[in-house]
């Protein structure tokens, strides 16, 4: 964009804020008060949701209409309709990062979760669903108390690539499966509605027997919160090399798009019921994402979607600006709304709607549409329904922010997605009654500010490493060794030296900050930033044991010197444990927690970084030299693999039961068409395809397998359980592995428990082919919890 583009915009954009806050002053705050705005149909609860939006945007002129298509929405005063703020965000905890959330008020902090990425190395379900109820109760209260709004802008599902993206801490990680159920738990966490009283119940608050206790039954499509999963699609690059995600053209294959991009968004959807998601700033395969009719229509008509669409900010404005897609401003509008975006954060539908319907680009008739999506969601969330402080969530308040019941849920989270890498000659836990001095080095070990990573509000009660671990060793020194992460000069190691003589153990803080990976910062290296190795190494070799190296950063990092160091005894990654971090990093180097998380995602050598981070294909190609990505495809060395992660005791396991034979004749019905190939001069199926199978029709072979998990040490610990699959090769492009189930379970010291994991064929044990069909590969699959490992044969 050019500077006098973006000084209009500014323009505008100011003015608009300053007419919506002056209007919420003259007019009412919600709409439908009586008596004077309630006679409305819109208003009317006894109609339903579409019926009540059609006649809301009935009543609007194309001016008003217009004026709804920012994410700073205008009031009309006529209707008593208030202006509306539709972008806050709630990543990990309530933040301040979009103009709908303020912490300036009565609410002065919300409680900040670890980082996505450590949540998601928990590998737990409920965890993540308790998550989302949690930042739901605080979203909530503070929409009550007028400090955000109800409609929230996440998760971010997208897959993480490329170690080197930015915001792949924000995500979930890097297997699909992983990624989709995170976002499913997280989502129905924080919409789903219910009682309050069951709320505080759950998060082990005191009950005042006085909270609302109504319930809608779930039926009516009535919301508690939104949430929107972004940024769709095939989006994970902010700035590398000459390209950056404004002008960036992400070229998938229909076998990448269908098992590895795509997934995550119609789980999301579909299973979800998400009632946003957000196109984002890049292109696929040419189209600008907000341009893409048929990915977002298919969201609607196959998956299920009822809700609205929003760009990412300004990425309406790219289609014509960055992209030059369109030949103008006017064009790219008309084209977006013409491919269902309802939305746009910021100020270029404002600024071009009217003069494209005047040129006949887009129709007033399918700006309606775009306005019944956008206050169909308003709608289910009560905005019509009165007062909201006589409504569903009115109690909720102050007193449910920050509540202990949060704090401790965000421990427990940190606790259960700390990765333990390396513990030679079991080295951890230390015995804090033999420990009588401890050096702490490192420039993140005695700094908060980016403790929570990317989209972190203002915490309730943040610690820093060195004062959690203060308190278990008294006589406890730091010193930072380096000004800052980027570690420029070595002039502050003397100091870390010295400290690190005099002591009985050392712990080392090394790895990223958010001066080093972020929304719109790529990494270019994969190595510790600037001298921080040095440093490492520098201690290592005058402690008196072998060192403690904790690990910060979303971003993995190439630690191949210290995982090979016998002076580096262990190796934690922390990555961003948020307000609660310290307290659970010390906790399990004391041993008083038993670590049990697993990297969501691998760890590359120094040398992936040859690999351009351009390059979107998932598959490995020997012709180029290219190595694919991700655990399922990458065919080169690794550093630390997807799903590693190590225990202060041993787990075995064993599969009990599980079927060696599956016949999926049934499956395909008679008038179906049959994939037949030669082999061997016989005419054989190798494989079915999906959309040939009958309707439901996987259910009915639907298996458990079932195994059971000794902990065979003396230390009771929570593990996470993840079942891969390999399947045969008979299709190009299959994973060389794939995990198809996953769990986390406590298991007491010599104790045995059974545990079982469903298997749906059609899902699990099915891939895509290249022409981006999924397919069921027959022949003998191979199942292997750990260790243990069980052929599945699938025959027809």
């Amino acid at each position: 964009m050019n500077l006098q583009w973006i000084l209009i915009s500014l323009l505008f954009f100011t003015s608009a804020i300053a007419e919506t806050f002056k209007n919420l002053d003259s007019h009412p705050k919600f709409p439908c008060k009586p008596p004077h705005f309630s006679s409305y149909p819109f208003c009317n609860v006894s109609l339903s949701i579409r019926q009540r939006a059609l006649s809301l945007v009935s009543f609007l002129t194309l001016p008003e209409k217009i004026g709804q298509l920012s994410n700073t929405a205008a009031s009309v005063p006529r209707l008593g309709i208030p202006p509306y703020e539709w972008w806050s965000e709630s990543l990990h905890g309530i933040a301040d990062n979009g103009p709908g959330v303020s912490f300036n008020g009565s609410v002065s902090s919300a409680t900040s979760f670890p980082q996505v990425i450590v949540s998601a190395a928990s590998f737990n379900r409920t965890l993540w669903y308790e998550i989302g109820s949690a930042v739901a109760v605080e979203g909530r209260a503070m929409y009550n108390a007028g400090q955000a709004g109800l409609t929230f802008w996440a998760p971010n599902i997208n897959v993480f690539r490329d170690p080197r993206w930015g915001r792949g801490q924000e995500t979930p990680g890097e297997d699909p499966k992983v990624v989709s159920e995170y976002g499913v738990e997280f989502v129905r966490g924080f919409q789903e509605r219910r009682k309050t009283k069951v709320l505080k119940r759950r998060f082990g608050d005191d009950d005042d027997g006085d909270a609302h206790d109504d319930d809608d039954g779930g039926d009516d499509g009535k919301l508690m919160l939104s949430a929107c999963c972004k940024h769709f699609t095939a989006y994970d690059l902010e700035k590398w090399g000459n390209f950056t995600r404004y002008d960036f053209n992400a070229v998938v294959t229909e076998q990448d798009m269908e098992d590895t991009y795509q997934p995550p968004f119609q789980s999301c959807i579909r299973d979800g019921k998400a009632s946003c998601l957000m196109c984002s700033y890049n292109a696929v395969n040419g189209v600008p994402a907000c341009a893409q009719e048929d990915l977002l229509q298919k969201a609607r008509a196959e998956w299920g979607f009822k809700g609205y669409i929003t760009s990412d900010c300004d990425a309406v404005a790219t289609i014509f600006e960055y992209q030059g897609y369109t030949k103008s401003p006017e064009e790219a509008v008309a084209d977006a709304i013409k491919a269902g975006v309802d939305i746009n954060c910021g100020t270029y539908m404002l600024r071009n709607t009217r003069s494209a319907i005047e040129k006949g680009m887009v129709s007033e008739e399918q700006v309606d549409q775009a306005l019944v999506n956008l206050f169909a969601v308003q709608l289910r969330l009560g905005l019509f329904d009165g007062d909201p402080r006589d409504g569903h969530y009115a109690k909720l308040g102050s007193n449910d922010i920050c509540s202990s019941g949060h704090r401790n849920l965000a421990l427990e989270a940190a606790r259960q997605g700390i990765v333990l890498l390396k513990n030679d000659h079991k080295l951890l836990p230390l015995n804090k009654n033999r420990v009588s001095s401890l050096a702490i080095i490192g420039p993140m070990a005695n700094n908060i500010s980016n403790m929570g990573g990317t989209y972190t509000g203002k915490p309730c009660q943040q610690k820093t490493l060195f004062t959690e671990l203060l308190n278990y060793v008294k006589k406890t020194s730091y010193a930072s060794g380096c000004s800052d992460v980027s570690c420029g000069s070595g002039t502050g190691f003397g100091e870390a030296i010295a400290i690190a003589k005099g002591a009985d153990f050392v712990i080392v803080v090394a790895g990223l900050d958010l001066s080093q990976e972020t929304e719109d910062r790529d990494r270019f290296s994969l190595s510790l930033p600037g001298k921080q190795k040095d440093l490492v190494s520098s201690v290592a070799a005058v402690s008196k044991k072998p060192v403690i190296l904790v690990l910060t950063g979303g971003g993995p990092v190439d630690v191949t010197f210290a995982k090979t160091d016998p002076r580096i005894g262990s190796i934690i990654w922390i990555g961003y444990p948020g307000e609660t971090g310290g307290q659970a990093l010390a906790e399990i180097i004391f041993g008083d927690f038993n670590p049990g998380g697993r990297l969501p995602m691998t760890w590359y050598p120094e040398s992936f970084t040859e690999v351009a981070m351009s390059d979107m294909h998932m598959r490995a190609d020997s012709s180029r030299g290219y190595p694919g990505r991700t655990y399922r495809f990458y065919t080169g060395p690794q550093v630390y693999e997807f799903g590693i992660g190590l225990s202060y005791t041993r787990f075995d396991y064993k599969i009990i039961s599980a079927p060696s034979r599956l016949s999926l004749l049934k499956l395909l019905p008679q008038h179906s068409h049959k994939k037949l190939l030669l082999q061997n001069g016989d005419e054989v199926i190798r494989y079915l395809e999906l959309d040939d199978l009958g309707v439901n029709s996987c259910e009915s072979l639907r298996f458990n397998v079932r195994f059971s998990v000794t902990n065979t040490g003396e230390t009771d610990g929570s593990h996470v359980l993840m079942l891969f699959s390999r399947m045969p090769p008979v299709l190009s492009g299959v994973p060389k592995k794939q995990l198809i189930g996953f769990d986390r379970v406590h298991v007491r010291s010599n104790e045995m428990i059974e545990t079982v994991f469903v298997i749906d064929p059609c899902k699990q044990l099915s891939v895509a082919n290249d022409a981006g069909k999924r397919v069921i590969p027959l022949g003998v699959h191979v199942l292997f919890l750990g260790d243990s490992q069980h052929s599945l044969s699938l025959e027809f």
